[in-house]
This record gives structure tokens, sequence and C-alpha cells, in this order.
């Protein structure tokens, strides 16, 4: 679930958000220009393309996209929003492989596509160091590689890389409950993470306690699930039970909070808020009604994969960003962790994903 393998600093990625978060801000729906179209003539520079020129038909590019299992609402939604793509560019020759946690199995997708000479590659892998020789083989022959959401050992195994904010995730999650509760000193904040053996889990949990600590506050009460419905309950009744009196709850992931839910309407709790994780439309639909402890969610986009496979479309048409005075694709895109809560849930409902 989500496992990004990283062997970056943390003020690193720190650094990386903030300069890709500015990219990532950018609709990649709307990109516009090509490199070809910004030659230069005897009168001076050629006025810019028109908005939108990016989305233009152009030579018919053939993707191979990988992705682990669909089992799991976020990761469905990654290969969801990438077959998505094929009714929206006619020039889109999506090659889809089934999703799947056996690592030689994808390692053999990937080596399908190399012998089908592909003109690019999507890859979320299921495990980035395992997957990394083969994508460097990609490279090697040729072939851009697109690396989404777990990152490979070696940064020269892909032409651009795709994340989340995984850091950022905890940030926005700490920031919202200081803004809550900043005048309470003394309140209660519990914290429900994922697997915490992850990278993922452990830069979510940090930049949750660097945002809290900003403010004062710190996190009494923690245990961790598994990313799934059945772990989240037992992991929340745990905690419940553990902890008399809770002012605020960050749950890591929208997946398990369903599990979450429902261990607070068993215990008949209801004195604290809570905060998700991810975005589930499940989510966001509860948010929107106010009828329960839930007030807020953060993003982790399911856009990813369509991302990557957009960013590779431009690459092979060598077409760029060109909203960005930079005249190539960005090596770097690292999308933002936006709060979703009641006032701003319209906004994202639509591009949500199922639980």
């Amino acid at each position: 679930m989500r496992l990004r393998t990283s062997h970056t600093s943390r003020r690193s990625r720190r650094l990386i958000g903030l300069v890709a978060g500015a990219v990532a801000v950018l609709s990649l729906a709307a990109c516009t220009g090509s490199a070809q179209d910004a030659q230069e003539d005897d009168e001076g520079p050629a006025p810019a393309a028109a908005a939108g020129s990016n989305d233009e038909e152009g030579d018919t590019v053939t993707i191979g996209f990988s992705a682990p299992a669909a089992d799991h609402g976020w990761m469905a939604a990654i290969t969801n929003n990438v077959r998505d793509l094929e009714g929206d560019y006619p020039d889109l020759d999506l090659q889809i492989a089934e999703g799947t946690n056996d690592v030689n199995l994808q390692i053999s997708q990937v080596e399908t596509f190399i012998n089908d000479e592909v003109d690019a590659i999507v890859l979320l892998p299921f495990d980035g160091a395992a997957m990394t020789p083969i994508a460097l083989e990609a490279m090697a022959a040729g072939i851009p590689v697109i690396n989404v959401d777990r990152e490979f050992d070696d940064p020269n195994a892909a032409r651009v890389t795709v994340l989340g904010d995984n850091y950022g995730m905890g940030v926005s999650a700490g920031q919202y409950m200081c803004q809550e509760l900043g005048d309470n000193p003394d309140a209660v904040i519990a914290e429900i993470a994922g697997i915490d053996s992850l990278p993922l889990t452990q830069d979510r949990s940090q930049g949750f306690a660097d945002a809290l600590a900003e403010c004062g506050l710190d996190v009494s009460n923690r245990v961790a699930a598994e990313f799934t419905v059945e772990s989240g309950e037992e992991a929340a009744a745990n905690l419940l039970q553990a902890a008399p009196q809770i002012d605020a709850i960050w749950n890591h992931d929208d997946d398990q909070g369903v599990g979450v839910l429902a261990a607070i309407e068993n215990a008949g709790r209801d004195e604290f808020f809570m905060v998700g994780g991810a975005g589930s439309k499940q989510a966001m639909e509860e948010i929107q009604s106010g009828d329960g402890v839930l007030r807020a969610t953060v993003i982790y986009p399911s856009t990813q994969g369509a991302d990557g496979v957009k960013l590779a479309r431009l690459l092979v048409q060598q077409k760029a960003m060109s909203d960005l005075v930079e005249v190539e694709v960005p090596r770097l895109v690292q999308l933002y962790a936006p709060v979703v809560t009641a006032d701003n849930v319209a906004d994202f409902l639509d591009s949500a994903f199922e639980s």
C-alpha cells in the first residue's frame, strides 16, 4: 500500500516538496504549448502557443502501464484513472498490464513492454528497489520510464518521477489541528497510523509531529493499523479503550478509516473530531454530511498514474509544460496534500476514489 522506497533524507524531501509543489499546482490536464512552437524567427520570439495545445491530437504514442493489484480503494483508482484517459486522447495507445503484487510478474510485464518497443513506460512498482534493475534496462533501451509513487533505488532508472507528499500529509493534518486546537495547550491528540515499518508511514507521522510542535501540541496516544478496514477497526477499538478522553484523532488512511469510524460508533464516542487521509469519496461524503466526527481529510492524490501517463505522452511527442519557463518536462513532480473540509469538499468530491 503506497510503499515508497526512498533513501532521500527528510530534509531533502521537504526541500524537493517546496520546489516541486509549485509544479504540481499546474493542471496537467491544461498543459500548454510545445517546444517546437517556441522557435524564434528574425523578428524575435514566436508568440506563446494557445492554451490547451498540448491536448491537441499528435502522433500516436504507445505507453505501457503497470501497477500493483487493485486490492485497496486508492490503488484501484490509480489504474481506473489511467483507463479513463483512453477516451480523452485519440493519439494514446495504452497497454495496461494486469495489476499484480508479484514482483517477478511485474518485472516480466516490463520486459514485455521493452520487447514490444513501446514509446514509454509508466510504472508504479510493487517494490521500488526490486523494480529498479528492469527500469534501468528500459531506460538503457531508450524507453523513458515514468516512476509513480514508490521510488526506485537509483534516480537514473526514471526520466520523470511523480510523487505524492507523505511528509506533507502529516504537516497538513497537524496544521489543521493546530488551527482547531491551538488555544488548548492540553489537548489530547491521538494518531492511527498505517504500517509502521513503511517509510511512508514514518514520513506521515514525522510531518504530523513537526506541525503539531509548531503550536505546542504533541501526540498523546498512537496506534498503528495496516491500511485495511479490519485493522482500522481493531486499532481504533484498542485506542478508544486506552484513552478515555480524546480531543482529536488523525487517521492516516481513509480505507482503514471505514473500520475506524465503525469502532468509534460502536464505542459511542463523539467528544473529539477526526481527520482522515488520502481522500476517499466515502470520507468526503461523511465530511459533507456533518453528521459524524470526521471533519476533514488530507489528500494523497490517486491521479498519480494518470499524471504519469500524461507526462509520458508529452515526452514522446516532444512537448513540454509550457506554462513554465522550462522547455522540458520536469524530472520530479510532487503533488500537494491539501486539507478537505466542509468548506471546500465540493471542489474535490468528483475526483475522490471509492473505498
